[in-house]
């Protein structure tokens, strides 16, 4: 291996752990608190150079254990990035700074991520409300879902988490990218999500089967897209129908493809491709269509005027 292709190995390491520890709910010391009688849970840690305390709930056992099994976590996921930095270091990787555009649309992101998560959610089929999806992103938990769709939106956060890293948004929108999202929105589905797929397939709605997709060929094929002489939102929605279309992956296609157009747009400063709920039955039939063989440019039209969110 490289240099160039192990510091890239290792970023998308550091990148995927970071994302992980913005999953954890609850980060700090667990600190039992006793108010007439009834005690309260609170999270102790240093911020900057002093101790802060937040409550976290009424005491429990159950909610005790999580708080300390969300300590030990943390505290072994900033163990294995002070070694991935160490490592970076080693190999002369030094951290460039975002322009300041895609600063800004870091930020207009971060602002819109629950609703975006909840957008994607609801494409997925997924039975949530906003408020759920909410106490998902930021407690990893909520009563009256399945886990499955639960585990769903947890990991659409973790992609999300990954592709905001400053480091992953300066990186190519290619391929290695790409199978790293479809690995982290199929988490806990398959072991191998992120692989491309090596079994036929079919897409519900329609007669529609995509052929066996080939490494080489879809490499190529997001390159050339890449390169075309074109604005960055068209290629971004290129980027998004196309990785739909091939079905490159055994689930998780669309997950995976508005998050890599995503990281497409945002490395650009030019914004977020999320489809809102109130567009999802209009979007699915012009997917359908677009499946079988009518010209993209009705739905990359829909996506450009409904879906592109500009700051």
């Amino acid at each position: 291996m490289s240099d160039f292709d192990e510091v890239r190995s290792v970023l998308h390491e550091r990148a995927e752990l970071n994302a992980r520890l913005a999953l954890i709910p609850y980060e700090g010391t667990p600190e039992i608190k006793e108010v007439s009688g009834q005690k309260y849970l609170y999270t102790r840690k240093r911020v900057g150079a002093r101790l802060t305390s937040t409550y976290v709930g009424t005491y429990s056992d159950d909610l005790y254990q999580l708080l300390l099994r969300s300590t030990k976590e943390a505290r072994e996921l900033r163990k294995q990035l002070r070694k991935l930095d160490k490592k970076l270091a080693e190999l002369g990787y030094s951290e460039g700074q975002p322009a300041p555009r895609v600063i800004r649309n870091l930020e207009f992101a971060r602002v819109n991520l629950k609703a975006n998560i909840y957008d994607q959610a609801v494409l997925e089929g997924v039975a949530t409300s906003f408020p759920q999806t909410e106490e998902i992103i930021e407690n990893g938990k909520v009563s009256g879902m399945t886990a499955s769709d639960v585990q769903k939106i947890l990991n659409l956060k973790h992609a999300w988490e990954f592709i905001l890293d400053p480091d992953v948004v300066q990186a190519e929108s290619d391929y290695y990218v790409l199978c790293h999202i479809a690995r982290l929105v199929n988490e806990g589905f398959y072991a191998n999500g992120g692989r491309i797929r090596g079994v036929p397939v079919t897409i519900g709605g329609t007669s529609y089967i995509p052929p066996l997709p080939i490494e080489s060929v879809v490499r190529e094929n997001i390159a050339e897209i890449l390169r075309l002489p074109a604005e960055d939102i068209d290629k971004a929605i290129r980027l998004c129908l196309y990785t739909m279309k091939t079905q490159i992956f055994l689930d998780g296609n669309k997950r995976a493809a508005v998050i890599f157009a995503n990281h497409y747009l945002i490395a650009h400063g030019q914004g977020l491709l999320v489809i809102p709920e109130a567009r999802v039955p209009a979007f699915k039939k012009l997917l359908i269509k677009f499946y079988e063989g009518a010209d993209p440019a009705e739905i990359a039209s829909f996506l450009k005027t409904h879906c592109w969110k500009q700051f």
